[in-house]
């Protein structure tokens, strides 16, 4: 649906400001795109698709995806049937950012790639950011997408289940955790996502925490001290997609 190639059945994309399907010939050079198993003309070599892809790109995009397989240490005379995964995906990066584009779509990049070659994959990513560009991720791989995203948003079966700069996701989800016995009133807590109670301890993962609720039961003498402490990624959306099933 980002990329033009599927109309919304309800709602709308739009992407830099243009509806992503009506606009999506004109918004197409402006975006670049790495799905999560590129396909080529495996008989022809790296230099040799990214003449042939030049054909279809702004000026200059010969040039620049020269450039890039150069930064990324591919070999021009290497046919792409002889590449690894991780330096076919290089490949792929090559050609997305060859029409220069301001908005970069990911599906899956590190997949199958090994941790070094993962890590410089991901680096490159943070570099591209850095020079103004846009780049979606869309990845199972939670731990490594907390190292460099800015914004982050959660979706199970279709569905958003929450988004928020990832500043502000490290504010709004929160476990809670304590001892004695748990109150039997928490309204105003926030909203409960989980809840365990164990021998005396007990712990809570709340989504938009109440600071003056929050106060007040860590004043309680009968509940013992209280510990506030993030989330991590992973741990959210999976108190996210429990809350989600319990519903």
């Amino acid at each position: 649906m980002l990329m033009g190639l599927l109309q919304p059945t309800s709602g709308r994309v739009r992407l830099l400001g243009q509806d992503a399907w009506a606009h999506a010939a004109q918004l197409r050079p402006r975006l670049g795109y790495v799905p999560e198993k590129p396909r080529f003309y495996d008989w022809m070599s790296v230099a040799e698709i990214g003449w042939f892809a030049a054909g279809f790109l702004p000026a200059g995009s010969l040039e620049r995806y020269q450039s890039w397989t150069q930064r990324l240490g591919l070999e021009p005379s290497v046919k792409l049937r002889h590449l690894s995964k991780g330096h076919y995906s290089k490949v792929a990066l090559a050609l997305a950012m060859a029409g220069d584009p301001e908005v970069l779509i990911l599906d899956e990049p590190t997949s199958g790639l090994d941790l070094l070659v993962r890590r410089e994959f991901l680096g490159s990513m943070v570099d591209l950011a850095a020079g103004g560009r846009t780049v979606v991720i869309a990845s199972h791989q939670i731990s490594e997408i907390e190292r460099i995203a800015s914004h982050v948003a959660f979706l199970s079966a279709g569905k958003l289940l929450l988004t928020a700069p990832l500043d502000d996701l490290r504010q709004r989800l929160v476990r809670v955790t304590g001892s004695g016995a748990l109150p039997a009133d928490l309204a105003g807590l926030g909203q409960i996502l989980e809840r365990r109670v164990s021998d005396g301890q007990w712990e809570m993962v709340l989504l938009d925490p109440t600071a003056d609720a929050l106060a007040q039961l860590e004043a309680r003498p009968d509940l013992g001290s209280l510990a506030t402490t993030p989330l991590s990624l992973e741990e959210a959306y999976t108190a996210l997609l429990s809350q989600r099933e319990a519903a």
